[in-house]
């Protein structure tokens, strides 16, 4: 696995309490989507639970690296959305879960060594969940860890995120991602990245999935709504079916892009008929939509109000 250049400071200072014996009982991987904190954290608790790590890294070979690999290490749980008693996955993480969850991390561990759980999304967890969680939290086992992951760690309560210590994954700059990017095959990175609003592990992820060429068909699709002869209600369809989130970070973005220009005294890419403010309005807006899409209401229909306001 190749591993970009902005977890290395992080796996040190990690390692280095390791060595001193001084991990905490609880992390919270926190950052922006695509920056490699899941596969920062598998890579961390194999090396955790490795019967003969070196320098932090797991062997592979182990008894432990083996069960780890197919799923059934006794000493690890990793805690996600949960299933109704319909069948249905959960849109958040509830507090029976973090209850049962509590009651494993006060079991011994079967290897003598760590016992680890993890959370993912954290920021999912309800606000009877993370109550539940304070008080693991507040009084945990020996040789326990709890690893937290989140995209958007505000969302959580501050009683939690001040718990944990806390690893910010941050954006690198411009020139080590790129580099990154070129090392990873990517083709035209700067277009990629400028796509992915500067995060590299977003470029990468959309140029595989060909994340590009939408970005192309949003600005298409914003431009003929502007001039008349597009279909918000064919459009809003569309855009549901094919990733509405993604769809309308690349509308946002081409919003601000419009933006820019007109402050440049140049012809934006959208040829709209708002005024300036009414863009920006129409941006919060876009912003507001993508967010009301996690929820309870009606996709089709937040589409279409904010498809609308652009014609």
């Amino acid at each position: 696995m190749s591993i970009p250049p902005w977890h290395v400071e992080h796996w040190t200072r990690l390692q280095a309490r390791r060595e001193r014996d001084a991990l905490p009982h609880a992390l919270l991987l926190c950052g922006p989507r695509g920056l490699g904190k899941r596969d920062f954290l598998q890579r961390f608790v194999r090396g955790l639970l490795c019967m003969h790590p070196s320098n932090g890294e797991a062997c592979g070979s182990c008894r432990s690296c083996l069960l780890f690999a197919a799923g059934t290490h006794p000493d690890y749980v990793a805690l996600s959305y949960g299933l109704r008693k319909d069948g249905v996955q959960r849109s958040e993480i509830v507090v029976d879960q973090i209850r049962e969850l509590s009651a494993r991390l006060a079991t011994s561990s079967q290897f003598g060594g760590w016992q680890i759980a993890s959370i993912d999304p954290a920021d999912a967890m309800n606000a009877a969940a993370a109550n539940a969680l304070l008080k693991t939290l507040e009084e945990p086992a020996s040789q326990t860890m709890l690893i937290l992951v989140a995209d958007e760690a505000w969302r959580m309560p501050a009683t939690i995120r001040s718990r944990c210590q806390r690893i910010d994954f941050q954006l690198p700059d411009e020139p080590a991602s790129l580099a990154w990017l070129q090392q990873t095959g990517i083709r035209d990175p700067q277009a990629a990245l400028a796509a992915a609003g500067g995060n590299p592990g977003l470029a990468r992820i959309w140029s595989e999935e060909g994340a590009l060429a939408q970005r192309q068909e949003v600005r298409k699709d914003l431009t003929a709504l502007a001039a008349g002869r597009g279909d918000a209600i064919e459009m809003g369809k569309r855009w549901l079916d094919g990733g509405a989130e993604q769809r309308l970070w690349f509308a946002a973005q081409a919003v601000a892009d419009e933006i820019r220009a007109r402050a440049a005294a140049q012809t934006g890419p959208l040829s709209s008929g708002l005024d300036t403010e009414s863009l920006g309005a129409w941006y919060d807006a876009a912003n507001r939509t993508r967010e009301a899409l996690r929820g309870p209401l009606r996709g089709d229909l937040l589409l279409l109000e904010l498809l609308g306001r652009w014609r």
